[in-house]
């Protein structure tokens, strides 16, 4: 059962909230990290054994954090981007003040497949099965997609991205028309003497 109070769910919640995600993003960044960490929402190593982990190509350098974070490149990456060297100390993935900006970055710029949050989730739309591709493809892009669903409507009851504090839904910029149109009707009421 998914809850805004569960493991560190709140600690990325307000990592997204930094990073100004819209509420549908946040909302799949939850559920990325609900499935990615087994639904601990805790950052967590790749599951297996060292027999297992060895038989990766992409070994040493496994699974880590909420977003399972792999490969060399991911983890010089993510050093550079918080100024910790992973490489070095792959363990520092598991702890939650570097898992949450690694998982909302990353997410977010697409660092680790080239897609992005805004390629599939914005103001108009929410694609979350094609979203999988974030960060894994297709990999239970349905099931993923299921539990943004349940996610987004927890965050619209506890009112995220629905006051200005937020800042996740923009109000529109009056257009110059409907300024003209304000200035003229401003010029009639003196004419006609309101």
């Amino acid at each position: 059962m998914i809850l805004l109070d569960k493991g560190d769910t709140r600690l990325i919640l307000e990592t997204c909230k930094k990073h100004k995600l819209l509420r549908n993003q946040t909302a799949y960044v939850l559920a990325t990290a609900y499935w990615e960490t087994a639904r601990t929402m805790k950052p967590v190593r790749e599951y297996g054994g060292e027999r297992y982990l060895k038989s990766k190509k992409y070994y040493p350098y496994v699974g880590m954090g909420y977003v399972q974070l792999t490969w060399l490149f991911n983890y010089k990456w993510a050093s550079d981007l918080l100024g910790v060297d992973f490489v070095k100390h792959p363990r520092k993935l598991l702890e939650p003040k570097h898992s949450a900006e690694i998982i909302v970055i990353g997410m977010k710029t697409g660092a680790f497949t080239k897609k992005k949050l805004s390629d599939y989730i914005t103001l108009k739309d929410s694609d979350y099965i094609s979203a999988r591709r974030i960060v894994n493809g297709t990999d239970k892009a349905r099931e993923i997609a299921d539990l943004a669903t349940d996610y987004e409507a927890l965050l619209l009851r506890e009112g995220y991205g629905v006051d200005n504090d937020t800042n996740t839904n923009p109000k529109p910029k009056p257009s110059l028309f409907g300024a003209l149109a304000s200035l003229v009707r401003l010029i009639l009421d003196l004419f006609k003497g309101k």
